[in-house]
């Protein structure tokens, strides 16, 4: 008997791991949700990051997370000590950690992407200083407008990004990218068939993709992967 094609489920990719509750809402949308990393990320525990850390800990200082991984990393170095922090980050997801590990209350300021955040602590004109956690593949534009502006950055990378590339067999009606170290570790093995829909996280992101093929790209309504894979689902589910 002939499987009738209007059953067949849209299958999505996620280059990164998902929450159940995304997974759950997907399928009950009618839409079926493969995780696979492409990339993964390691603190850096030498004795140099530690000490620079644990120093930062001690001091009065303005800080900038753009990335929850550089959170957790500086966070698990905390050992009950609360800094006095005036912290600037991106929104969502990275504020939200920061809230739990440093308090709502040392927050100067939040935007949506790391050239909003820049711009954010430029008209703020708070300090002339600021102490950068960061990733090995943290992006230029951050520190870039503030060196312009006359801001003093001091970076501290506190985390590696590796790349997990894998081989795919299959084809997806989607496939979410959430960083541009993924995009670049995905099409290291892989192509996106002509029909697939590529969908990124933010404008960054889908520059990345631009690079590898000529797929339609659909961005999130805002940062988050929460929106991306909402976005997602509202083109490929049931009732879209």
């Amino acid at each position: 008997m002939a499987t009738d094609p209007t059953t067949i489920r849209p299958r999505l990719l996620s280059t990164r791991p998902l929450s159940d509750e995304l997974i759950n809402n997907a399928a009950s949308r009618g839409v079926d949700i493969t995780e696979l990393s492409f990339i993964d990320v390691a603190p850096i525990e030498t004795t140099e990051v530690l000490e620079e850390i644990k120093e930062t800990l001690l001091m009065g200082a303005t800080i900038v997370f753009t990335s929850m991984n550089a959170v957790e990393a500086v966070a698990n170095v905390l050992e009950g000590h609360q800094p006095d922090w005036q912290i600037y980050c991106i929104g969502h997801a990275t504020r939200e950690l920061v809230e739990i590990f440093f308090g709502e209350e040392a927050i100067a300021g939040t935007a949506e992407s790391a050239i909003a955040l820049a711009d954010r602590i430029i008209e703020d004109a708070m300090t002339d200083e600021v102490i950068f956690f960061c990733g090995d593949q943290r992006r230029p534009e951050l520190p870039d407008m503030l060196f312009a502006a006359g801001i003093i950055v001091t970076e501290i990378v506190v985390y590696e990004t590796i790349a997990t590339p894998h081989k795919l067999n299959e084809s997806y009606a989607g496939v979410l990218f959430y960083s541009p170290s993924a995009v670049e570790s995905f099409f290291r093995n892989n192509k996106l068939p002509q029909q697939t829909l590529a969908f990124a996280i933010g404008s960054t992101t889908a520059d990345a993709i631009k690079k590898h093929c000529r797929n339609k790209i659909i961005k999130a309504d805002e940062p988050g992967k929460e929106a991306l894979v909402k976005k997602a689902i509202g083109i490929l589910g049931n009732g879209h």
